[in-house]
């Protein structure tokens, strides 16, 4: 079974910079598209940002100019940078085939911006 297993996140101040990352536990998972997704307190999950298998990327319009999604395939790792952070961007952010179907959520690692 695929593990996905999201990194990097903390406490910024807002207007810092962060970068995530995301690997899988098992190598027989193939590495179409994939996404990056958040949730918040309260909230339900939220679609952040995607990238196919060429490299072809779209953000959504709440993070469009401030996150960049980015792939090594070699290494089997999916990345989110993330710059001028909002306290809006607090979330856990979780990695996942993008747009579907999903596999199995990993844990996601949590961002917390401070005002």
């Amino acid at each position: 079974q695929v593990q996905l297993v999201e990194s990097g996140g903390g406490l910024v101040q807002s207007g810092g910079s962060l970068r995530l990352s995301c690997t899988d536990s098992r190598s027989t998972f193939r590495w179409g598209a994939m996404g990056w997704y958040r949730q918040a307190p309260g909230k339900q999950r939220e679609f952040v940002a995607g990238i196919t298998s060429g490299g072809s990327t779209v953000n959504a319009g709440s993070v469009k100019d401030r996150f960049t999604i980015s792939r090594d395939n070699a290494k089997r790792t999916l990345y989110l940078q993330m710059s001028s952070l909002k306290p809006e961007d607090t979330a856990v952010y979780y990695c996942n085939v993008w747009p579907g179907p999903y596999v199995t959520w990993g844990q996601g690692t949590q961002v917390t911006v401070s005002s």
